[in-house]
């Protein structure tokens, strides 16, 4: 088995713990809100510190791994995730806990953006292709550990986290005896030069992912609401349609990642976005929970490959500091995440739940237009190379 053959393994394992990491604190919030008798203000400190945990991981990953290499703070990141496992199910205080779920968030946004830097590290062509199949990975991650814990509704869910938390101390040590790619200023044998980050490129990446996020966000967290206030479905109806989201999502991301390698990226991103706007316009018009489900499927398909194309552009266009461009553009996304999910829960509370279509259909022009100009910028610049070339 060759060397990147190896790493690619590693990040997926880390990237289906970073799935888990995300589903977990949902999955587990009826439980700790009996176990520490949480009020609602509570049960929304916890929900809102997890996303800065997150933020925070992303936003260090980069620089780190640009000047120290990937493999201690991937170590230290899994370690971190596996105490905030443990945290989470043997805490016997609130404090300790919300520091838990916080170091939690950190280490696993180390872990998202630190595999997929790695991953186009290693990938010299068809970068967005390996980065579809290790967001495969992440979407086992977040469909197994609801699966796991419904399997096992007769054990104590604190005790399925526990023994999870395991598994990322197992992960932590495979990487151990693995040998990551080296530093990028160490291989560039210089000092980084920061001010080549500062491009439009980059800056319109960072946006639509902005938007790519926080799409992901509100499917996610307003879709049960949306659809029971409808009447189209009962709760459990709902919460059971949106894993089929989560599916199209993988499915999508596995034929990109496999037999859709040989397919012009951007082919296939516009194809995704239409595929996204047929799925909202199902959410919005069906009135059978068959075409609603059909909706979130493709829906959940058309975002499939926002992330993994928008980090290979990133990846090759600014190789010299993949780490930090990552950083950015995992930050910006996670902002868009943030402040759009707010931004919904005012229009919720003020206007309705039914305008989660509306913010949908916003959302997709300004992607659809940024993914335009990113298009238009990668040919000119395909264009000056040929130039040079011939010249």
């Amino acid at each position: 088995m060759s060397k990147n053959t190896l790493i690619f393994i590693a990040a997926c394992a880390g990237m289906f713990l970073f799935g888990i990491t995300l589903i977990t604190l949902g999955s587990v919030a009826t439980d700790l809100k009996e176990k520490y008798q949480l009020t609602a203000v509570e049960s929304g400190i916890l929900f809102s510190i997890l996303p800065l945990g997150i933020l925070s991981g992303s936003l260090i990953f980069g620089p780190v791994c640009d000047r120290y290499g990937y493999k201690l703070l991937l170590i230290l990141a899994c370690v971190g995730v596996f105490a905030g496992f443990e945290g989470i199910a043997y805490s016997h205080s609130f404090l300790l806990l919300e520091i838990s779920i916080f170091v939690f968030g950190v280490g696993g946004g180390v872990i998202n953006g630190a595999t997929n830097a790695v991953v186009s590290d290693i990938s010299e062509t068809h970068k967005g292709a390996n980065l579809s199949l290790l967001g495969v990975a992440y979407g086992l991650g977040a469909l197994g550990m609801p699966m796991v814990l419904g399997w096992l509704h007769h054990i104590s869910p604190f005790r399925i986290v526990a023994a999870v938390g395991w598994i990322t101390l197992a992960v932590a040590f495979f990487y151990l005896f693995l040998n990551f790619p080296a530093a990028k200023q160490l291989k560039n044998k210089g000092n980084a030069n920061y001010k080549s980050l500062f491009k439009l490129l980059l800056l319109l990446i960072a946006f639509f992912l902005f938007f790519q996020s926080s799409f992901e966000a509100i499917i996610n967290n307003w879709t049960t609401t949306y659809l029971t206030t409808k009447g189209v479905m009962t709760e459990s109806g709902a919460l059971y349609a949106l894993s089929f989201h989560i599916g199209g999502m993988v499915a999508m991301r596995f034929v990109s990642g496999s037999f859709l390698r040989k397919v012009s990226e951007i082919k296939v991103l516009w194809i995704c976005l239409m595929m996204l706007f047929a799925g909202i316009v199902l959410m919005q018009v069906g009135t059978t929970p068959f075409v609603i489900t059909a909706g979130l499927v493709l829906s959940g398909a058309g975002l499939a490959e926002g992330f993994p194309l928008m980090l290979g552009i990133t990846g090759k266009h600014f190789a010299r500091l993949s780490g930090t461009a990552f950083s950015f553009v995992f930050t910006v996304a996670l902002l868009g995440n943030m402040l759009v999910n707010y931004l919904m829960g005012f229009i919720t509370e003020h206007f309705g739940v039914r305008h989660l279509t509306t913010v949908a259909y916003v959302e997709i022009i300004c992607m659809v237009l940024i993914f335009f100009y990113i298009v238009q910028l990668l040919k000119s610049d395909k264009n000056d190379v040929s130039e040079t070339m011939a010249q």
